[in-house]
């Protein structure tokens, strides 16, 4: 694919190019991290009965850059196509400053351990998984940081393929304007509802080392825009009807997905929380059983792999390579799914088969 071809070769100076832009992105998010409103909130109790704190400020450095990109382009000659340009010089560049970033946790997080006395992990566990569950610099959870040049980051690449597509066509087909308003949507609804990131997995158990970070800062916005990369070379538009098909997949997915999430989200803070219009039920006062979770004990994995499959509709056709991601994450998942289920049976006991007999789909009602 044309596209493909117009990356520049990896040179000294396309590497400094990289390294300046990702640096000076890295120190646009922090600041806006400390001069954008947020709320505070808290996290749930750790195994230390504390609970940190956070300022939830993603919303507004997601809409700040947005606009400042518009604003740019609307008033300069400012194109985000060098990051198409440079993709190869920032991938090597993210990668590089991620083993520095886990190295620099690993070194701080092993020195404030022992002086606390505490004993330390196995060398390769405590690169791989971090040596600390909460690190913070100036006052900032680096963890729960680290989402906002994640996301938005990918945001923004995903938005270089629009640009390219335009400055190379002087179009922008109907198929690549579903990909832009998916992923604007999606990333939007991420951070209305960043609350719900502080109950996750990821904040409340898994400390902060080489995995996350890498995961982070080069696997999402990455490999997660791949699909941008089969767009660009199709200037002519998808039909009508093929794209209000998309359109419903993705509605009805990122609906499924986020409303899930929120269902159980809003039940733990509030057993009385009403969901549809009723007052919440539960089985045991522990099983959610209202809303989607009365139709599938793990329906928010369906409408996640349903998002990220109607993201990959866009491309059409040309290529099986958009499709890697939706098939990962329908294997991947399933089989969290599964895990899940087996940590939750040795939790519950008795009552998850009852649960189970009542709620009898995992992903997908009739079928799994």
């Amino acid at each position: 694919m044309a596209t493909f071809h117009s990356i520049q070769a990896i040179s000294s100076s396309s590497l400094i190019w990289a390294a300046l832009i990702f640096g000076g992105y890295l120190v646009f998010m922090f600041v806006a991290h400390f001069v954008l409103p947020g709320p505070r909130r808290f996290g749930v109790p750790l195994a230390s009965g504390e609970r940190s704190s956070y300022k939830l400020s993603g919303l507004a450095s997601f809409i700040a850059t947005y606009l400042l990109a518009i604003a740019l382009t609307a008033t300069t000659r400012f194109s985000l196509r060098p990051l198409v340009e440079h993709f190869w010089s920032l991938f090597i560049v993210v990668n590089a400053f991620s083993f520095v970033y886990a190295a620099a946790l690993f070194v701080v997080g092993r020195r404030a351990r022992a002086r606390r006395g505490e004993p330390g992990q196995a060398l390769w566990l405590d690169l791989w998984v971090g040596t600390e569950l909460n690190p913070s610099a100036f006052g900032v959870d680096l963890k729960m940081f680290t989402y906002q040049p994640s996301l938005i980051g990918l945001g923004l690449i995903n938005l270089s393929f629009a640009y390219v597509q335009y400055e190379t066509y002087h179009t922008i087909s109907l198929q690549m304007m579903l990909y832009q308003a998916f992923w604007w949507v999606y990333l939007l609804t991420h951070y209305m509802f960043e609350e719900f990131m502080l109950q996750t997995w990821d904040i409340i158990a898994e400390n902060f080392g080489f995995m996350l970070v890498w995961g982070d800062l080069v696997y999402v916005p990455f490999f997660y825009s791949i699909v941008g990369w089969f767009l660009v070379d199709q200037p002519q538009s998808i039909t009508i009807p093929h794209a209000i098909a998309i359109g419903v997949l993705f509605g009805s997915s990122l609906w499924l997905f986020r409303g899930s999430n929120m269902q159980k989200f809003r039940f733990k803070r509030d057993s009385k929380a009403r969901i549809w219009g009723t007052p919440a039920e539960a089985m045991g006062g522990k099983l959610l059983v209202s809303g989607f979770w009365g139709y599938g004990r793990k329906l928010n994995y369906t409408g996640e792999i349903g998002v990220y499959l109607s993201i990959a509709l866009c491309s059409g056709f040309v290529s099986p390579i958009p499709y890697v991601l939706p098939l990962s994450l329908l294997i991947l998942l399933s089989h969290r799914a599964w895990r899940d289920e087996r940590r939750c049976g040795e939790k519950y006991g008795p009552l998850w088969r009852e649960y189970c007999k009542r709620v009898r789909y995992r992903m997908f009602p009739y079928l799994y």
